[in-house]
């Protein structure tokens, strides 16, 4: 009997850590197989490779559910002998649907390594393989539960042994190092699983050891890693002993219980730029947090996440659409949360997945979702389609001028003088009227949020400066004048040279301004004063903004 585990990834970077642990736990069995394609790859092409063998197992989420039933169908066609297996997230809550459909065979819900391992024992005498759902002559039949999973059997298992190492550097590893969340956040599916296991310290460090020699990203898949301050402080160490100049580890924390020491040890031995945290803020607002079985303290976390922002690159994760957050409520939370400037910042939308407690009792906020995955809200008693979808222009918006880092400095004077939520929501609805969001040029960018400025904000000259900073920082070799073309060769050249500015390593443009662009970038106020923006290039990396000397009388220049 031939099996393949498989699954349909996002992105070709991204990998499944669920099918690489059930394959090293079950390598010894002949025939049994494991690969991954993507969601874009042609479904025809996957079909046809499945084919090769008797029972296809998928891993399957949100993001690929849709895409995996086509090929199931597809194989089915191919070959009706074929029998298809599912399993993951998506599958172990509402399975009925599913289950009944012509092209999947079997549904393994919940954990897998129990049901998977006792389903290749077992086969094809399935009444007494645990947690399996699948179809009999009298109707759908749901098998007894599996005991929970020994997590000690992971001590001698490394889930990237498979890999070729080469192909490891350019993806995004994960590593799970504890299962469950002690959290009930009721839109959440780990809300499900409270009590949190840890896996074998042996399986976790030689995982890891392996990630940080062949690997560049890794990213760890605990839901709250800081739960327990002297493990996350021993795996801190194990990363500072053994990680290697390219290495980055993400982690996912709750920053309001974040402990003194970890924020100490971080302070004083872990370098710049080693560590990003993932934070999931969702909502300022207590009410709709409270309502969701939420707990969060905004301001100390606001403050945990101001004491590292220098040492931590911070992603930090909003939801629009929580019971009881209003428009207003909305605003408030992402103009809060915009000023402690991370480096990105996501907007994401209620989304009513299968087994969460939100989904079961949708209809006691008037709430309407999409019935086809991702799930999404469409409206509810607190926000309606038209202010929804004004909210997924701000999104927009967010993700093309802030996140991918287009215009940082103009933002961040919005964000202290007019609001960052109007502002990237007016941006984003004008930018959909003149481009789609996912086809644009680079010259489109910022061509559009000029229009906008001059129709919207037409006696603010200083935004029109900012965003020309902002396009000269975003290349790496000086480009073409866009916005402001600067001083003239002539000037440029003697600014270059009573300043002493080396012109033989680097390509500048000048621009005369009317306030000091590095207050900005330093995170404070724009200070109002006569001076020049610098921008020097390298042609290796991103321009820089270099500081003007202010003792350099201006009538000089």
């Amino acid at each position: 009997m031939k099996v393949l585990l498989t699954t349909l990834n996002a992105k070709y970077i991204h990998v499944n850590l669920a099918i690489r642990l059930l394959y090293q736990l079950n390598k010894e069995r002949e025939g049994l197989a494991w690969k991954e394609f993507t969601i874009k790859e042609d479904p025809d092409e996957i079909a046809d490779f499945c084919t090769g063998f008797d029972i296809i197992a998928f891993s399957c989420y949100i993001w690929n559910i849709t895409p995996t039933l086509v090929v199931a169908r597809k194989i089915k066609a191919l070959r009706p002998d074929c029998k298809i297996l599912l399993g993951g997230p998506e599958v172990s809550y509402d399975y009925d649907a599913i289950i009944r459909l012509p092209e999947v065979d079997f549904i393994i819900a919940g954990e897998g390594e129990v049901a998977f391992s006792d389903f290749l024992t077992h086969y094809p005498d399935l009444a007494i393989v645990p947690n399996l759902i699948f179809k009999t002559a009298e109707g759908v039949q749901v098998n007894r539960s599996a005991p929970q999973f020994d997590l000690t059997h992971f001590t001698d298992c490394l889930p990237y042994a498979g890999d070729d190492p080469s192909t490891l550097a350019n993806r995004v590893l994960y590593i799970e190092t504890s299962r469950g969340c002690p959290y009930k956040c009721e839109f959440c599916l780990a809300s499900l699983d409270n009590k949190v296991r840890y896996l074998p310290d042996v399986h976790i460090k030689s995982t890891l050891l392996y990630l940080m020699q062949h690997g560049k990203v890794i990213k760890f898949l605990d839901r709250t890693f800081n739960i327990k301050k002297d493990f996350t402080l021993g795996i801190f160490r194990f990363i500072l002993e053994h990680h290697r100049p390219e290495n980055v580890f993400q982690f996912e924390i709750t920053a309001d219980i974040l402990h003194p020491d970890i924020i100490a040890f971080i302070h004083e031995h872990v370098p710049k730029g080693l560590f990003r945290f993932e934070i999931g803020i969702q909502t300022v607002n207590q009410k709709a947090n409270l309502e969701v079985s939420r707990k969060q303290n905004f301001e100390k976390t606001k403050k945990i996440i101001q004491s590292l922002q220098d040492k931590v690159e911070m992603h930090l994760d909003l939801i629009v659409g929580l019971p009881l957050d209003y428009w207003n409520d909305i605003k408030f939370s992402f103009e809060e949360v915009f000023k402690l400037f991370a480096p990105e910042l996501q907007l994401g939308f209620l989304k009513f997945l299968k087994g969460t407690p939100v989904r079961e009792k949708y209809e006691q906020y008037d709430f309407v979702f999409d019935p086809e995955p991702p799930y999404q809200l469409i409206r509810s008693r607190f926000l309606s389609e038209e202010e929804l979808h004004k909210i997924e222009a701000l999104e927009h918006g967010l993700e093309i001028y802030w996140n991918k880092k287009r215009a940082v400095n103009l933002l961040k004077y919005i964000s202290q003088t007019y609001g960052s939520f109007d502002f990237l929501m007016g941006l984003g609805l004008y930018f959909g009227t003149q481009r789609s969001y996912h086809k644009f040029s680079l010259d489109d960018v910022y061509l559009i949020a000029l229009e906008y400025i001059e129709t919207h904000y037409p006696t603010d000259e200083t935004l029109k400066e900012l965003l020309a900073i902002d396009y000269y920082l975003h290349f790496k070799v000086k480009p073409k004048p866009l916005i402001r073309t600067g001083l003239d060769d002539r000037e440029r050249n003697q600014f270059i040279a009573k300043n002493r500015l080396n012109h033989h390593k680097y390509r500048y443009v000048i621009l005369p301004v009317p306030f000091r662009p590095e207050s900005l970038a330093k995170g404070g106020s724009l200070l109002k004063e006569p001076s020049f923006a610098i921008i020097q290039f390298n042609g290796t990396s991103k321009a820089e903004l270099i500081p003007w000397a202010k003792e350099t009388p201006l009538a000089q220049q």
